[in-house]
């Protein structure tokens, strides 16, 4: 399966960067086989609206099952549930360590947004 992490790094021993639409990177893995590469989200770091949006449609065209971050905004959950990708919030520690987590289903699967935008 491949997961989307927002990272505040390139690696998986990076944090795990609790927001969503402006994290620093996005990290790309294959459970199975571990391999991964990072994105990088810069371009929504600092944008004054829309970072949400643009981040969400950037995961959906990852072809990938889900996403793993601390917080997700209504916008953006609303695009990613329309793409048929399954959030997982609450993630904490490094990228390794969340994936971890996820793995062994101790992160809890969202039916919501959990912040406001703008946050």
């Amino acid at each position: 399966m491949k997961v989307v992490v927002t990272s505040q790094g390139e690696t998986l021993d990076a944090q795990v960067d609790p927001r969503f639409g402006r994290a620093k990177n996005f990290i790309i893995l294959d459970t199975e086989n571990g391999e991964f590469k990072s994105i990088d989200n810069s371009q929504n770091l600092n944008a004054a609206q829309g970072a949400g949006i643009q981040s969400a449609q950037n995961v959906a065209n990852t072809d990938t099952e889900a996403l793993i971050t601390g917080n997700c905004g209504p916008k953006a959950f609303k695009v990613l549930a329309a793409a048929k990708i399954k959030v997982y919030i609450g993630a904490q520690g490094t990228v390794s360590e969340a994936v971890e987590k996820f793995k062994n289903g101790e992160l809890k699967e969202a039916a919501n947004a959990n912040v406001e935008g703008h946050w």
